[in-house]
C-alpha cells in the first residue's frame, strides 16, 4: 500500500489540449478514491499520468513518498484495469492471471500458489482454463482484477472497468467489487463517470472538471455540501433557487422566506440548494414554505418523484413514497428540512 501525490500536475497534449491543469491531490494508503467528472474533465488522464502511460508536462507525481514522475510504466509497480480488459485471447485465464508474475521473473512453483490464490480470492476457480471467448462480461473483469493484484502492486488504477457491462449486471458487480478490494486493501484510484458507481464504491470522491478539482471529501459530503453550483448540480439531483440572505438568518427566496444559523460569509446573494428527499409535504398551516402545481410524475422504483412550478416561474422536484396519491395538476404545500439545505455562492455554471 503506498499514498499517491499529485503535486501541480499539468497535462498538455500534442494537439494543444490542457487535459490537466495543475493539480494538486493525495489519494490516501489503503483507501477508494473514485474520480468522476464529465467528458473531456481529465479523469482518465488522471489515472493514465499515475501509471506513467502518459507523461506530466508539469509537476511531480509521488507513490508512497518516492517520486515517480521520470519512471516508465514497468517500475511503477501499479496494477491497472483498463475498460475493455485488454485479456490476451490466445491465453487461458490461469495463464492470463500468470503473465505478470511470468515478466517479473517470479518462480515457477511461486507463480503457481500465487495464481491459485487470487483464482480463489475472486472466485474464478473453475474458469481457470478457459480463454476469454468463453467468458461472460462480468467474468472477464474479475480476470482482468485478478491479473492487475497477482503481484500485490502498491497501487491499482482502474479505468471504468464496469461500463462495458449492461446496467443489471454492473449494479450486482458494485458490491462485489467493493468486497475484493477491500480485501486487497490496495490504494485505489478508480475513474468513472457513474454517480451512482463512484458513491458506493469511492471512500473519497474526486470532482473533476475541465482538468481541475472542483471537489474531494468523502460521498456523503459531496453528496450533502457540495463546494460549487457545477458539483451540486453534477451530483444527483439538486434544486437551486436564487435567494438573499440577511444577517438574522433569514432567507429571502423568489416565493417565500425560510430561517436557517448563517456564518457571516453567506450573507447576501446566494442560492440555496436542497434536494429532491429534503422536501416534505404538509397539510397546510404555519409550517409551510410554499406550494408547488404538480405537472410532472416519474416512478422511481422505490419512490416517485414529482416536478412542478412554484409561482408558475420556479422549478421544484420532490420525492415521495409510493403510497403518496399525489398527481398531475395537483398543488401542494410543503416545507424545507432546513437542517439539510446548503448556501452556495452564485456563480456561473
Amino acid at each position: 500500500m503506498a499514498t499517491i501525490e499529485l503535486r501541480d500536475v499539468s497535462v498538455v497534449y500534442p494537439d494543444g489540449t490542457h487535459a490537466l491543469s495543475s493539480v494538486c491531490l493525495t489519494v490516501p494508503e489503503g483507501k477508494v478514491t473514485a474520480v468522476l467528472g464529465p467528458s473531456g474533465s481529465g479523469k482518465s488522464t488522471a489515472l493514465k499520468v499515475i501509471g506513467g502511460l502518459v507523461p506530466a508536462t508539469a509537476g511531480r507525481i509521488f507513490v508512497g513518498g518516492s517520486d515517480v514522475t521520470a519512471l516508465p510504466a514497468e517500475k511503477r509497480d501499479a496494477g491497472i484495469v483498463f475498460q475493455s480488459y485488454a485479456l490476451f485471447p490466445n491465453m487461458t485465464v490461469e495463464e492470463n492471471v500468470e503473465f505478470g508474475l511470468k515478466v517479473r521473473r517470479i518462480p515457477p512453483a511461486e507463480r503457481r500458489k500465487r495464481v491459485s490464490a487470487m483464482l480463489a480470492t475472486v472466485k474464478i476457480e473453475p474458469l481457470r482454463s478457459k480463454r476469454p471467448r468463453q467468458l461472460s462480461g462480468g467474468e472477464a473483469q474479475r480476470v482482468a482484477l485478478a491479473r492487475a493484484m497477482v503481484f500485490n502492486p502498491k497501487i491499482l488504477l482502474m479505468d471504468e472497468p464496469l461500463s462495458a457491462l449492461d446496467a443489471q449486471i454492473r449494479e450486482s458487480l458494485r458490491g462485489e467489487l467493493r468486497r475484493f478490494l477491500q480485501t486487497f486493501g490496495t490504494t485505489t484510484v478508480y475513474v468513472t463517470h457513474d454517480q451512482a458507481e463512484a458513491m458506493a464504491l469511492g471512500d473519497r470522491v474526486v470532482i473533476l472538471r475541465g482538468g481541475r478539482v472542483m471537489q474531494v471529501g468523502a460521498p456523503a459530503e459531496v453528496y450533502a455540501r457540495p463546494a460549487s453550483l457545477f458539483v451540486a448540480g453534477f451530483i444527483g439531483n439538486a434544486n437551486l433557487v436564487p435567494c438573499v440572505v440577511d444577517g438574522a438568518g433569514r432567507i429571502s427566496l423568489p416565493f417565500g422566506h425560510i430561517h436557517i444559523p448563517c456564518r457571516g460569509d453567506e450573507l447576501g446573494e446566494r442560492v440555496l440548494m436542497f434536494r429532491p428527499e429534503d422536501v416534505v409535504v404538509t397539510r397546510g398551516g404555519p409550517d409551510t414554505h410554499f406550494a408547488v402545481k404538480i405537472d410532472e410524475v416519474v416512478f422511481l422504483g422505490s419512490r416517485r418523484r414529482l416536478g412542478g412550478y412554484v409561482d408558475g416561474s420556479y422549478r421544484v422536484s420532490i420525492d415521495v413514497d409510493n403510497g403518496s396519491q399525489a398527481g398531475v395538476g395537483d398543488v401542494l404545500p410543503v416545507r424545507l428540512d432546513v437542517d439539510k439545505v446548503h448556501l452556495l455562492d452564485k456563480e456561473d455554471r
